[in-house]
């Protein structure tokens, strides 16, 4: 079990609002690359957990570069894979707005649809690729604005005419690269296969846009040699990034990295590009993937607010990019992105609302039980000394709480925390009173499944 220890000798780390120790293992595997020259890892008896508001510059944008090796981007992926998680429809306003916020946010690629569907996404995309592709922030950001499209010269156009009016526009095409994929659904050789990728990557280059990412359907279970091969040739018909995406979610960490770190070493013309994962989430492996991914040389990863997508949905923004914020320093060679995580729950919250697909309450980062605690004795730790059981403080995601301690009321809730609740609520008791108040606590604890505003229960038990 990890052991969390308050240590003294980091204290006065600048801009650090968290910071805390973990005694870890040596993991039994190792898929990362070689400690990288730009950054020094640092090397403490303890991995230092360090959740900062401090936020490092974000690069230049260059389609097929990037200048920090250790920059991560991320592509938001909610309006397009998010929205074809069933009942998740949004209309084009909403996906406005949708689209300013996570501008707002910092992703540096926002994936506003898939314009040849229909002619409301057309029309959304072209719309947020007018508006948002075109909004600078004070810090000189402009997001990217990206479509997708199979490969076809219909897509393409499609999308090329949805994006084209964007500061930064992209297109995104697709084709199945596995066994399953070629033979039932594309009915194609790997041949005739690898010539629609190329030919479909000039031809969208040939529009002139200069930003072209090529997606190898269901990588994960394609086979390798064949998928060296078709990234090779889509480099050299002018594709930017390699999307390596696990389409079903049937990879596991171990597998997914490695899979990166080998088309990393046996693709030709890889590093003239940017490698990027695409994570499902359908055996609960998609963060984790992710982070693999980009332990092992990914520059960009495909992501969207609150895990939301096809089936069991994607990699969760907000689990990715605090993991990264949390845990980039010691043991991800130093990984980071340029998102601002002050606004992760105001985006998760408007996602929410205008899916209609709520956030489990223990959902990591932005579930409302994510930093609350209801066993007596921890709620008298985090009330005394919150880094003994927090990690992230909640400021760092946007959150405002009324008690700083996270502590949420309940059947095994201790005396302090009751006495601790009873002074904010305007209640000075103690003694045989608050002996007497807590085990009526106690009672009308048994019979109520959620505290929801701890006044109402303490109303109860007043009564």
């Amino acid at each position: 079990m990890a052991s969390f220890l308050m240590n003294p000798s980091f204290s006065s780390t600048p801009a650090a609002t968290t910071i805390f120790s973990l005694k870890t293992k040596q993991r039994p595997y190792s898929l990362s690359f070689n400690p990288s020259p730009h950054h020094t890892p640092k090397t403490p008896s303890f991995a230092t957990i360090i959740c900062s508001l401090q936020r490092r510059p974000r690069p230049e944008y260059v389609p097929n570069h990037i200048s920090d090796p250790l920059y991560v981007r991320v592509f938001d992926t909610t309006l397009r894979d998010g929205e074809q998680s069933p009942g998740a429809t949004m209309t084009v306003e909403q996906k406005l707005k949708i689209a300013h916020q996570l501008a707002n946010l910092g992703v540096d690629i926002i994936e506003a649809g898939f314009p040849v569907s229909s002619n409301k996404d057309r029309q959304a995309v072209q719309l947020i690729a007018e508006e948002v592709g075109n909004t600078v922030d004070e810090d000189g950001h402009v997001p990217v604005i990206c479509a997708l499209a199979r490969c076809s010269k219909n897509d393409i156009d499609a999308a090329w005419e949805a994006v084209k009016h964007a500061r930064k526009p992209r297109i995104h095409t697709f084709i199945g690269t596995s066994n399953i994929h070629m033979a039932y659904k594309l009915n194609m050789t790997k041949g005739e296969v690898l010539e629609k990728a190329t030919s479909m990557v000039r031809y969208a280059r040939a529009l002139g846009c200069n930003d072209v990412e090529f997606s190898p359907e269901d990588a994960g279970r394609a086979d390798k040699e064949f998928l060296y091969q078709i990234l090779g040739e889509v480099i050299k018909a002018g594709a930017t990034t390699l999307n390596i995406a696990d389409t079903v979610g049937y990879t596991v960490p171990r597998e997914f990295g490695k899979l990166i770190a080998d088309i990393k070493s046996n693709t030709p013309g890889i590093d003239n590009v940017i490698i990027s994962t695409h994570c499902q989430n359908d055996l609960g492996q998609a963060t984790a993937n992710t982070i693999e991914g980009a332990c092992a040389g990914a520059r960009q990863i495909e992501v969207t607010i609150n895990g939301i997508g096809e089936r069991a949905g994607n990699a969760a923004l907000e689990e990715v990019v605090m993991t990264l914020k949390c845990r980039g320093e010691d043991v991800l060679e130093g990984l980071y992105t340029g998102i601002n995580t002050q606004r992760i729950v105001m985006a998760s919250k408007m996602v929410e609302e205008y899916t209609g697909l709520y956030v489990q309450p223990h959902k990591a980062i932005v579930g409302d039980n994510a930093i609350a605690r209801q066993t007596g004795v921890r709620q008298d730790v985090m009330i005394n000394c919150k880094g003994r059981y927090q990690i992230i403080d909640p400021k760092d995601i946007g959150l405002t709480r009324d008690h700083e301690a996270g502590v949420a009321l309940g059947k095994l809730s201790g005396r302090s925390a009751l006495k601790e609740r009873l002074h904010q609520l305007g209640y000075m008791i103690k003694g045989e009173e608050l002996d007497d108040v807590f085990m009526r606590f106690k009672a009308v604890c048994e019979h109520k499944k959620r505290e929801g505003d701890a006044y109402c229960m303490l109303r109860k038990v007043k009564a």
